[in-house]
Order: C-alpha cells, then structure tokens, then sequence
C-alpha cells in the first residue's frame, strides 16, 4: 500500500502561518501537520509515501528528501481533484490519499487497511462535537456524508447537519480495481467537463475530489465507510490551527493492533 498526500494549495486563510511555508509545515504538538502524517502512516508499515506539491514545494522537497514527489505546477488555477492526478502514475497499485492540512491518528489508517472494500471513505462521527467551536469554518463548508447498509450515498457540503451520518476526513483508500474506476470516471469527466462546469465547480480543473466521489456514487460504484469517533481535526483557518495545538495530543499516536 502507498500514500498519496495532497498539499499544492497555499492556505491562505491561514495567514499569516503560510506566508512562505506550505500549510503542512504549520505546527501542532512541537511537530509540523505533515510529521503527524507520516507518523500514522508510518506506523501502520505504509512507507511508500509521495507528496503532491505546488506552494513552496521546494520547502518540502529539502526538509523530506525521502519522500517521492509531484509537482503541481498549476496548483494556483486548479484544486484537490486536479492536483491528485499528478500522481496518476502511482495508482496502479492499491493505495491511500489524504489532504495534507488535516491531523489524524494511526488508528484511521489501521482501519483503512484492515478495509476489504475497493472503495473505502474514512468518516468522523462524531464530527458535530469539533464544528462547536468552528466558527470561521461553519458546517456548511464540511464535506459531509450520509450512509446506508455500510455504503456512503451521498458525500456533499449541502447535506443538512442534522441529515449527516459523519463528516468525510479526506482519506481515502483505493484497492487496484478502486483506482482503476477511479482514473476511469476522472478521466471520462474530465473529457466530457474539461473547460466548462462540473456538478458545483465553475470549472472542472476547479472540482473538488468529492464531486467526483458522489458522481461515481450517482453511478452506481460503491463505497464504503470506515468509522473514526474523532481521531480528527482540520486545520483550514487560524481559529482551526489553535484548537489544534490545545487539543491535538501525543497520546493520537497510540496504534491500537487489538
């Protein structure tokens, strides 16, 4: 299993940390968000671990020689979706993505693993607890999911919180043949988007990865949920990055092996 870690995007509401460093180098609990990353994946035996980079990536590339890289040279006129495709040439094997700004614990990536679906999401439930205190990042903006039969129907920031079943996380594992369906759809809607809008996007190379997602949900491919109870926490604004360093412990690092 490999990882793929998406961080091209600046973060520009979390300035003025980002002025000249990517928001993954933003630092919770003595270490950077990227260090906590590779720790959870790290510790679950996934050392085959590549960066997507645009702002800043040398900054990454020098701190992180180890890592593998893309670059995302136009990470300034595009987003998530676009950006993850850098890496097209990885997904021939099974592997794992995640958003390079969010703090998760080992125990989402041993569950992840343990996984036997094609298509897997790992879902926070108990996301409502966190939003509490978001007040700059209001649960309208949480990519949130609702679930039947251990299958996820919808994935969307418009679901109504109080239809939610958790909040996708933005990791998510892909066996061989998920990542075969996965660059299928991408590149069947990139053929017939590209240029123009795609479902909310103004345009396609603008998409986000879950308007993806809920287009091959829409299509019949299913995709399971891997449940965290918290385990999580985002970090997009400077409101997000203090909860984080008053929350955010080293007792995460714990892997429960049962």
């Amino acid at each position: 299993m490999r990882a793929i870690i998406i961080g091209a995007g600046r973060g520009s509401r979390l300035m003025p940390t980002t002025a000249d460093s990517p928001k993954c180098f933003a630092e919770v609990g003595g270490q950077s968000i990227l260090d906590w990353t590779l720790e959870a994946f790290r510790s679950n035996g996934v050392h085959d671990i590549c960066f997507i980079g645009g702002y800043r990536i040398d900054k990454v590339e020098a701190k992180y020689p180890e890592l593998e890289f893309r670059h995302n040279t136009n990470w300034q006129h595009n987003n998530i979706l676009a950006s993850l495709f850098y890496a097209e040439d990885l997904m021939d094997e099974p592997f794992i993505c995640c958003y390079s700004d969010i703090l998760f614990s080992p125990s989402v990536v041993a569950s992840m693993l343990e996984n036997e679906d094609d298509i897997a999401l790992a879902v926070d439930t108990k996301w409502a607890d966190r939003y509490q205190f978001r007040t700059q990042h209001p649960p309208d903006d949480a990519e949130k999911v609702t679930v039947s039969n251990g299958s996820v129907t919808r994935v969307h920031r418009e679901i109504e919180v109080d239809e939610a079943y958790g909040e996708y996380i933005g990791v998510a594992k892909f066996s061989r043949a998920g990542a075969l369906l996965l660059r299928d759809y991408y590149h069947q809607c990139r053929q017939a988007y590209s240029g123009g809008p795609f479902r909310e996007a103004v345009l396609f190379e603008k998409a986000y990865k879950i308007l993806l997602l809920q287009e091959m949900i829409e299509a019949g491919v299913d995709m399971a949920h891997v449940d965290t109870e918290g385990e999580y926490i985002e970090i997009d604004t400077q409101e997000d990055f203090d909860y984080a360093r008053q929350n955010w412990t080293t007792k995460h690092l714990v892997v429960n092996h049962g």
